[in-house]
């Protein structure tokens, strides 16, 4: 790709209008032709923008997570010291009101009857290994941003928690319904949960079954910035511009917190393979409810898509 080359892409949807960005000929190509993910570099900002894009429904299916290995693969071999400077990575969704509803419970229901241990721990494995690098932030001094403007359930929930700051619409809302058909979050939960507000206020969250709402999550310190409905780019763009002349304070400051955290992948790694054989003692009336929450997500997703 020749230096100076002009992209342009919306970061919201098709009637807004677009974003125009000089994509720097370090920058690896793949980066923009990613299936499920939707990339932009604004050189302003040396902010990377990427929504996720999903084909079907907005889960964490095993394609996704191909894209998300080589979206961090690839954002670590292009930028960085001496490389294209990043500051910022933000990460939204373009599925209509739908941040993310976590994990393929599709294939978790395959994996379960199969009683393939190893399918569930090698899945569980692949979310934490992507997890633990963008809470490290791929070794890049920058800042993650999680913006959402819809709904982020179990591993979506998950994802957001491993990230630097969340700024989110108000119509958004978070959840974890795994206890619904008798399983639990594993993939990050726990772990993220307990060191940001304690043990019994993440063992209620986790084992509540309930809808929070943005503000909620706000107000339990999730949730850093609030957005009105339709305004999370601007209001993340806002936070960008506030956040740069203390880039170097809030970048370091993010660093001393997730070293008192002593967070490493290995915990996240037991906990996942804990999960699997939680999983596995799963009775054909659980894997029903989680097959009824699947088929009402899916006609959510269509309708979305419809709209």
């Amino acid at each position: 790709m020749d230096s100076g080359v002009s992209r342009a892409v919306p970061l919201t949807g098709e009637d807004d209008p677009l974003i125009e960005s000089v994509v720097h000929a370090a920058i690896p190509d793949g980066l923009f032709s990613l299936s499920e993910l939707d990339c932009l570099y604004e050189d302003r900002d040396a902010c990377l923008w990427t929504f996720m894009n999903p084909d079907g429904r907005p889960s964490f299916t095993p394609s996704m997570l191909n894209e998300f290995e080589a979206w961090q693969n690839l954002i670590e071999s292009g930028f960085g010291a001496d490389k294209v400077p990043l500051r910022y990575l933000v990460l939204g969704s373009r599925a209509p009101d739908v941040f993310c509803y976590g994990g393929d419970l599709a294939l978790f229901q395959r994996l379960i009857r199969a009683r393939d241990r190893a399918g569930l721990v090698d899945y569980g494995h692949r979310c934490c290994a992507i997890l633990d690098r963008n809470i490290n932030t791929l070794g890049i001094p920058m800042l993650t941003v999680g913006l959402v403007q819809g709904a982020a359930l179990g591993g979506g929930f998950e994802a957001l928690l491993s990230f630097d700051y969340i700024v989110a619409e108000r119509q958004a809302t978070f959840g974890l319904p795994e206890i619904m058909f008798g399983l639990y979050p594993g993939m990050g939960a726990h772990a993220l949960l307990s060191r940001k507000l304690g043990s019994a206020m993440a063992d209620r969250i986790i084992v509540s079954n309930e809808s929070f709402t943005a503000e909620q999550m706000y107000d339990l310190g999730i949730v850093h910035h609030l957005a009105e409905p339709g305004e999370g780019v601007e209001a993340t763009r806002a936070f960008i511009k506030k956040a740069e002349r203390r880039h170097a304070g809030l970048v370091g400051s993010r660093r001393a917190i997730k070293r008192v955290w002593g967070l490493e992948r290995e915990e996240l790694f037991r906990i996942t393979e804990m999960w699997a054989d939680t999983a596995l003692q799963l009775r054909e009336q659980d894997l029903k409810v989680m097959n009824r929450l699947v088929s009402a997500q899916g006609r959510v997703a269509e309708r979305n898509a419809a709209a």
